[in-house]
């Protein structure tokens, strides 16, 4: 045995214990992270189910709410809470500052309800999902019958439609040479924001015309002679005389022979489009009505448009069929029987129009 052997082992020191204190410190560290960890927890799930939650989930009634450009995000929170569209204006802007506040609510008018949660009406804020109008205008359609149009959707009044369609700086605007508005406003389907103005409405017409009216059908108008008021003029005439595509550049024919003779045009639509009155029946009487427009009376174009055209007779209109004819009259089915010679013209009439 060696001598270390021989001698005691040597017992091992303690492991040292920490302090009472700081042990006590640490439970109560974590606990208080825990318990701000879950009261933490607790608001944010009670923000986010008042977020969610309607401030009248039975309510069917639609209000409208017009944000104005400049308001503030506490005017903005007045206006939904005397709506009655949020319960806890506080919640609602704290939840909204989080989002970005009133910078990313956008003006307008939104059409909103008490059963909407608060998170979709302030998405329909943010987003601008405004409130829209759609109206359509027909092929054909006069300035009287489109202003009807806009007023049957609340957007404008027929009576201010119709007042600045003749207003002559409105007019000046739209770079119109022309005493109305008549045949500028292009026939399709529309959709506008609620609040916008007659003035905006009728401007996005003539712009969108003007756009359908391209460059090469205005190259091709001034080769024949028309300038763009003239054209609109007879594609409008085409346009009230039938409704079948395929006699548009027959129609378009017609007339444009019977103005290279010097021939009256007599039709009938823009007789109609100058009467006071006009009760669906047209007589010999209106026929010698005495207006600009009457075309049995007078050779040339009328004054202007009698209807908005649509894009077809505007091309037809440029684009006549090469035909002699000079003559048409309506037949039972819809059509028009189509003649070079008075004398085909009136076996036609003898034909078509014998009651």
């Amino acid at each position: 045995m060696t001598e270390n052997e021989n001698s005691e082992a040597q017992p091992e020191a303690p492991e040292s214990t920490p302090p009472r204190g700081k042990g006590r410190f640490w439970k109560f560290f974590v606990a208080l992270c825990s318990s701000i960890i879950l009261v933490g927890f607790i608001g944010y799930q009670y923000l986010e189910d008042e977020f969610n939650r309607p401030a009248n989930t039975q309510a069917q009634e639609t209000i409208n709410i017009h944000v104005r450009p400049g308001m503030s995000f506490a005017q903005i929170l007045e206006l939904l809470e005397n709506s009655r569209l949020i319960r806890n204006p506080g919640l609602f802007h704290l939840q909204a500052r989080l989002r970005g506040g009133a910078k990313s609510i956008q003006a307008g008018v939104y059409e909103l309800k008490a059963s909407m949660t608060p998170r979709d009406i302030y998405r329909h804020l943010s987003e601008g999902r405004v409130a829209r109008r759609t109206f359509t205008v027909p092929e054909g359609y006069n300035i009287r019958e489109i202003a009807r149009t806009i007023q049957r959707v609340n957007l404008a009044s027929e009576k201010e439609i119709l007042r600045l369609s003749r207003e002559p700086s409105f007019l000046l605007e739209m770079n119109i040479s022309a005493p109305t508005i008549e045949g500028y406003l292009f026939p399709d389907t529309y959709h506008f924001p609620v609040g916008v103005t007659a003035k905006k409405i009728l401007g996005f017409m003539v712009r969108t015309m003007r756009r359908k009216f391209s460059p090469a059908l205005r190259k091709k108008a001034k080769a024949m002679g028309f300038t763009i008021h003239q054209t609109l003029t007879l594609a409008s005439i085409i346009e009230k005389e039938t409704s079948l595509g395929s006699e548009r550049p027959l129609i378009a024919a017609v007339f444009i022979n019977r103005l290279k003779r010097r021939m009256r045009l007599q039709s009938d639509p823009t007789v109609i489009y100058g009467l006071p009155h006009y009760d669906g029946n047209i007589t010999k009487k209106d026929l010698r009505y005495d207006s600009p427009y009457n075309t049995y009376l007078y050779r040339g174009l009328p004054p202007g448009p009698i209807a908005s055209p649509g894009l077809e007779s505007i091309k037809s209109a440029l684009n006549p069929a090469k035909v002699k004819y000079l003559y048409f009259v309506a037949t039972k089915d819809g059509g028009h029987q189509f003649s070079r010679t008075y004398r085909e013209h009136r076996r036609a009439v003898n034909r078509y129009q014998r009651k």
